[in-house]
């Protein structure tokens, strides 16, 4: 799995490649999904829905192959644990989406956090709390519950 990590990093296109202090499109999606594993392994139960869901979305929004997801999850994880807090993945995405786009990731962690048909407590606290890293407004948090709730049914 690591040769497929570093496969993944040294296969970017001239279009990744960014000067230093600059972020590339990677990078934003590394953020995603830190966000995306973080949401998933809160309630300490990782499961393989949560992982299949993530590397969907990954496959689908991005155009990622498989074997590009599974590297993306692998680094995202291991970014959440040397860092100490999710500011540093919220700042990107602040910096990088549009409000639509942030709107997006908040409806892929609703995915996420329904795919098991429930919410715990550990999972309401931490959407709520990337709610307001992300600067959206409790309105906008709930009717992209409310969006995703209604396609599940």
């Amino acid at each position: 799995m690591l040769e497929i990590v570093k496969r993944f990093f040294s296969n970017h296109t001239n279009q990744d490649v960014v000067c230093e202090g600059e972020v590339g499109e990677h990078d934003v999606r590394m953020a995603a999904c830190a966000l995306f594993v973080e949401i998933a392994q809160i309630d300490n139960e990782f499961s393989d829905a949560e992982m299949a869901q993530i590397i969907a979305v990954l496959k689908e929004t991005y155009g990622l192959s498989r074997e590009h997801a599974d590297a993306l999850v692998l680094s995202a994880k291991q970014e959440l644990e040397d860092s100490l807090d999710l500011w540093q993945f919220a700042k990107l995405i602040n910096n990088n989406y549009s409000k639509d786009e942030k709107i997006s990731v908040v409806e892929t962690l609703w995915r996420i956090v329904y795919v098991d048909g429930k919410m715990d407590d550990h999972e309401h606290y931490l959407m709520n709390k990337l709610k307001n890293l992300l600067r959206l407004s409790h309105d906008e948090l709930i009717t992209a519950k409310l969006k995703v709730k209604a396609s599940l049914s």
